[in-house]
């Protein structure tokens, strides 16, 4: 009977406690915030704000964010993250930390953009982000009372840089680490270039802004000019070479200034290459990223390949929804005009829960023989996989015809090709939006608007008699001449919608809530681009020579989308991608310091014959 009793005591304990609302009022009431300055192993000393729960009945996880963005807000006012996007781990009862990273808002230290990770700390005076996170835990577990002794780390995009810096760090206290959509390479993907071309808009607005100097730890953010007042395109036009911008930011922008004088992958991109760093990793981890991610979708498929090759007793988890970049951290059934049925945000929430919880607080049960669970656009469901690639994908060639089609089988004609003349002067724009900075939802946007210029040409398939699923990498093998030396590639594999199509508002319901016409709808499922110069080493750029026929091949990032019955697939190709994109002088020099009069037209020639058959393999889930 007292048995009974004590049961129903603690169901009744439990009951109030996990239907309790995690607002402000109620952190107000449960935690305490103390800010510290916590010493590193080289003196300098780091922001920190900790959040600890006022009971004392149990020990608490630590869970940390270290960050580039702020740890405030500063002073005695609480983060609303602790009622917000850490609710479930206020409530759960965590010791809370968030963490302004070297050299950035409160903390000292100088900063630096992507600091190299360094394996061999054999001075004591040796630091980077690892090392970093290493005593930040240390000072953690002896001075955060109450802990017990499990600490895991968190974040997306640049905290998702320094969350992969954890599992690195080798402390034998951190048994969890989430990167979210992390940054792991600057040249070949992510945020600043890929394969070797700049992402322009997102490069001059980014590093202007955060790598603007802090002389000293402050609580404000540094001021900065303000560039342009027009929208992106008429912008970057206007303002013509790369060497122009890198005039109007002046001296003090230290990564944007490195970074001119690094044209080409040598070693000071390579050592900011954190994949490399992949080996013997201790802490589960759980890999996040979305389907549509415009800043970092590379990351993250990338740092989950590379710790599946060179860590692979890694307990290690992925997790790729429809989502734009950070789309996981709140609830939508939608991208643009694409719907997908759910709040999708509900399972990274979930999973990212019951990851914690059982690695720094054994509770629940996260063993599982399928560890990669990945959502497929199109058909709008969740599929689990143990790994990824799945192992069912068969890499299968789908070939440019000389009719504007596409093909499962190889073409007949001797000499075909597909030309257009590619103009730097009046470039392709990746949207079909005015707007004044990039937008995210352009990774799912209506290809109508390139499709009727000439400077790009498609091929398409008849409508599909089955569904198509595609899970994996996409790789494009052009066959190509041009009239220059150099060129840019830009390859978009789009979904074409039936022209009779339209959502079922009972199951997707509203979308974006605009009335869009989706009949014939041109979806852009993947795209990305290639410079030319590096179709053969990224670290030895090499001309073309003058309509001789040529191979441009290379990978975009992974897809997972189904093409329904009915639907057609589609190629774009096309020569730029403005402002996404820096445009190509399509002349073989040096595009971080060439001039205006270096923009020249090029005639581009895609070849689709028997000895030179243009294709894109694509990743076919049976």
């Amino acid at each position: 009977m007292k048995r009974t009793y004590v049961l129903l005591v603690l169901t009744f304990f439990f009951a109030i406690t996990y239907s309790q609302v995690i607002d402000e009022k109620w952190v107000k009431e449960n935690y305490t915030k103390r800010e510290v300055m916590i010493p590193m192993r080289d003196g300098i000393k780091l922001y920190t704000a900790v959040y600890e729960p006022v009971s004392k009945s149990e020990k608490h996880p630590i869970l940390i964010m270290r960050t580039p963005y702020a740890a405030g807000p500063y002073g005695k006012e609480i983060s609303s993250m602790l009622w917000d996007s850490w609710s479930e781990y206020s409530k759960e009862g965590y010791i809370l930390v968030v963490q302004d990273v070297r050299g950035r808002w409160m903390s000292e230290g100088d900063f630096i953009n992507i600091r190299p990770f360094n394996p061999d700390k054999s001075r004591e005076t040796d630091v980077d982000e690892a090392s970093d996170t290493y005593d930040t835990v240390d000072w953690l577990l002896k001075n955060a009372a109450h802990n017990n002794g499990k600490a895991g780390v968190s974040g997306c995009s640049y905290p998702g840089f320094y969350s992969l810096m954890a599992g690195l760090s080798n402390h034998p206290a951190i048994k969890a680490v989430c990167p979210q959509a992390p940054v792991t390479d600057w040249f070949m993907g992510d945020d600043v270039h890929h394969n070797g071309a700049l992402m322009l808009s997102d490069a001059f607005n980014f590093i202007s802004s955060v790598d603007r100097p802090r002389p000293v730890p402050t609580t404000t953010q540094p001021g900065g000019a303000t560039y342009y007042t027009t929208d992106e395109y008429s912008f970057f036009l206007k303002s013509g070479a790369i060497k122009n911008l890198t005039r109007m930011l002046g001296d003090s922008i230290r990564f944007w200034n490195d970074m001119m004088k690094h044209p080409d992958y040598d070693a000071w991109w390579k050592a900011r290459n954190t994949r490399n760093g992949c080996y013997n990793i201790k802490p589960a981890v759980l890999v996040v990223g979305g389907l549509f991610d415009a800043e970092d979708a590379y990351g993250t498929w990338g740092l989950y390949k590379a710790i599946k090759e060179q860590s692979p007793k890694t307990n290690l988890n992925l997790l790729i929804g429809p989502w734009s970049h950070g789309g996981w951290g709140y609830n939508t059934d939608h991208l643009g005009n694409i719907r997908f049925g759910s709040c999708t945000a509900v399972c990274f929430k979930e999973l990212e829960n019951q990851f914690f919880n059982y690695y720094l607080k054994g509770k629940g049960d996260l063993e599982q023989p399928k560890k990669a669970k990945v959502f497929f656009s199109g058909e709008n469901k969740w599929k689990e996989f143990e790994s990824w690639p799945p192992k069912e994908t068969v890499m299968t060639p789908l070939y440019l015809g000389d009719k504007g089609d596409l093909k499962f089988t190889p073409p007949v004609m001797t000499d075909s090709y597909t030309e257009y003349i590619s103009d730097p002067s009046k470039p392709v724009p990746y949207s079909n939006n005015i707007q004044r900075y990039r937008g995210y939802e352009y990774m799912t946007e209506d290809q109508r608007f390139t499709a009727r210029r000439p400077d790009v040409i498609s091929f398409e398939t008849e409508p599909l008699a089955d569904d198509l699923t595609l899970g994996g990498e996409l790789i494009a093998d052009l066959k190509v001449t041009i009239s220059s030396t150099d060129a840019d590639f830009v390859v978009k594999l789009i979904d074409v919608f039936p022209d009779d199509f339209s959502y079922d508002t009972k199951i997707y319901g509203q979308g974006n809530g605009k009335n869009y016409l989706m009949n014939g709808y041109q979806m852009l499922v993947r795209g990305d681009v290639m410079r030319g110069k590096y179709r053969n080493s990224f670290e030895k750029p090499e001309v073309f020579i003058t309509n001789s026929p040529t191979t441009v091949s290379f990978k975009l990032s992974d897809i997972a989308h189904t093409f329904k019955k009915g639907h057609r697939v589609m190629i774009q190709i096309q020569s730029s991608w403005f402002p996404l994109v820096d445009r190509n002088p399509q002349q073989f020099v040096d595009i971080y310091h060439c001039n205006d009069s270096d923009y020249i037209k090029s005639t581009i020639k895609i070849l689709h014959q028997q000895d030179q058959a243009s294709r894109i393999l694509l990743p076919i889930l049976k």
